[in-house]
């Protein structure tokens, strides 16, 4: 092999690995990644959901980090501050086979008990937001949607994704927050947790 077919080879593999590598779902890290969850493509197929539109609560200085995220889909940014409890925030991404196999257990969770704890999710270090709303449109979610493709929540004490998602972080009435992994295999498994975390009696 020539020197300069050597090097064309090598420039080849190099070129295939990076390719194979530049689709991967999650970004190095928090910030990392630049992805428009509010275009006109994903606005028409949020429209052809159930999805709720996001709503910034009612409260300021809250026990969640003062950071803002943008609603999937198309709809208000949502301050996490601004948010109460009692309240099951689920952060998940559709590159997560967990996460698939338990969105039906919180929409069932939300169906059952929405009444009394608010269900938020946070499609987080997605790259395809589309691939995210189509998962929740085949899982039937109702319940709120909002984005951290670049990861940010995790830089953001109390929330701490420390073991990858599904991830739930649960904010109590009094604003107490806790976190705890995630990969629920029902309703009544997800209830059982918030009576844990949030106090309540479902």
């Amino acid at each position: 092999m020539t020197t300069w077919t050597g090097r064309l080879l090598v420039a080849g593999l190099a070129t295939l690995t990076l390719t194979a590598c530049s689709g991967s779902d999650v970004p190095a890290g928090p910030g990392a990644a630049r992805v428009d969850v509010d275009t006109p493509e994903l606005q028409k197929l949020k429209s052809e959901t159930a999805i709720e539109e996001c709503a910034p609560g009612t409260g300021t200085d809250g026990p969640l980090p003062d950071l803002t995220l943008p609603c999937l889909g198309g709809g208000p940014d949502v301050d996490l501050a601004s948010l109460r409890g009692p309240l099951v925030v689920n952060v998940w991404g559709s590159y997560c086979g967990p996460c698939r196999e338990e969105m039906p257990a919180l929409q069932e969770f939300y169906e059952t008990y929405g009444d009394q704890v608010d269900v938020v999710g946070i499609d987080y270090q997605d790259t395809q937001p589309r691939a995210a709303l189509e998962l929740a449109k085949r899982s039937g979610v109702t319940y709120p949607l909002v984005a951290d493709p670049g990861g940010d929540i995790n830089a953001a004490d109390p929330i701490s994704v420390i073991r990858g998602v599904p991830w739930f972080v649960f904010v109590d009435a009094d604003g107490t927050v806790t976190n705890a992994a995630g990969g629920v295999d029902s309703a009544d498994e997800l209830a059982k947790l918030a009576n844990e975390h949030l106090g309540t009696d479902l």
